[in-house]
């Protein structure tokens, strides 16, 4: 892909760093220039807030934002052919500018799932087809999302492509945790801790088996973690209810390989980021049979079709015994190394050299 022009990704939400777009940035990035570089081609370029400069393999392919500067002149524009735009609900900087081609991902529409006045889906999805109107090209992260964006956006005659996301490395486990060990067996949860990811349905699972419910992940709705810190107690099992906040790396991969199980019975999912990390280490994996978590778990994973206290209960229970009767944990892991960066960085690739000039 010899070219003369910039290919730019804009690595803004980099700025959250407890979130699943600063790895699927950051990811993606080092996958792509990692494949460009091999075969001799010029790399792509990440507009990034300067303190994330240092994160990508390559910072010398970095462009720092300067919040005046670039707002009134945008030099790093000037030679751009293709900005990559990876979130529904950013921002395309060369908005009015034809001359570049744009390349939008769509990772959700999950407005359409959680629950959102009219009024919240509307301005959700106008700002969505604002860009989509933008975009000359559309990669979604899941068939599911897929489904949503054609059934309720405006797409016109624009491509769109489905490319999931990679596995996040995850780190080699230390011997201990530095957070917090458990003292018993112990249920593993990992994501923002709000409503949609619906993490205190899974306390009632507590009551009738003698294991911990560990969850990690940023707190992101303080009166939803006291509810379930107060569910916990109303049943008799706050001292078996773990909520840690985000924790490190090297944390993460220690709860991964020995928690007994992995859940997201998450409400709305784009794919899931935590589920395939978890398929690395081969647990059985319990989700919702909500929106593309069925199509990442596939026929290795365990789904609950409601968030009834019994049922919940029997699928847990069957789960953990079909996953011990027939050895699934070498399933998982295969299916999980489909989830692989290196081929996404290709489909990616040739997504951009379709839309240069």
């Amino acid at each position: 892909m010899t070219r003369k022009h910039k290919i730019i990704v804009d690595c803004d939400l980099m700025r959250y760093p407890d979130s699943g777009l600063y790895h699927y940035c950051l990811n993606l990035g080092n996958h792509v220039n990692r494949y460009l570089l091999s075969k001799g081609d010029e790399p792509i370029s990440f507009y990034v807030p300067p303190k994330e400069v240092k994160s990508f393999e390559r910072p010398d392919f970095c462009i720092p934002e300067k919040k005046w500067h670039h707002k009134l002149f945008k030099p790093f524009l000037w030679d751009c052919a293709v900005w990559h735009a990876p979130f529904q609900s950013g921002r395309i900087i060369p908005m009015k500018n034809k001359g570049i081609k744009v390349l939008l991902t769509i990772h959700d529409l999950n407005c359409l799932h959680e629950d959102k006045t009219a009024k919240e889906r509307r301005q959700s999805l106008q700002h969505t087809q604002k860009l989509v109107d933008r975009a000359d090209a559309i990669v979604c992260i899941s068939h599911h999302s897929k489904r949503d964006v054609i059934e309720n956006l405006d797409i016109a005659d624009k491509p769109v492509y489905v490319i999931h996301n990679g596995t996040h490395h995850v780190n080699t486990p230390p011997k201990e945790p530095l957070v917090y060990k458990p003292s018993r067996p112990f249920l593993f949860a990992m994501g923002y801790v709000n409503r949609k990811k619906n993490f205190h349905s899974l306390v009632p699972l507590l009551r009738e088996n003698d294991i911990e419910l560990v969850v990690a992940g940023k707190l992101d709705e303080p009166d939803y973690v006291s509810n379930m810190k107060n569910l916990a107690k109303s049943i008799g099992v706050a001292d078996r209810l773990k909520i840690l906040g985000p924790v490190s790396e090297d944390d993460k991969a220690w709860y991964f390989k020995n928690c007994e199980a992995f859940s997201l019975p998450s409400l709305a999912e784009g794919v899931g980021a935590p589920v395939v990390e978890a398929m690395a280490f081969g647990k059985p994996l319990f989700l919702s049979n909500r929106t593309s978590l069925p199509e990442i778990g596939s026929d290795v994973a365990f789904f609950f079709d409601s968030f009834d206290p019994e049922h919940m209960q029997a699928v847990f229970k069957q789960g953990m015994a079909e996953y011990r009767r027939n050895g699934l944990a070498q399933r998982i892991i295969k299916r999980g190394s489909e989830f692989n960066w290196q081929q996404k960085a290709v489909e990616y690739c040739k997504i951009y050299e379709s839309l240069l000039p």
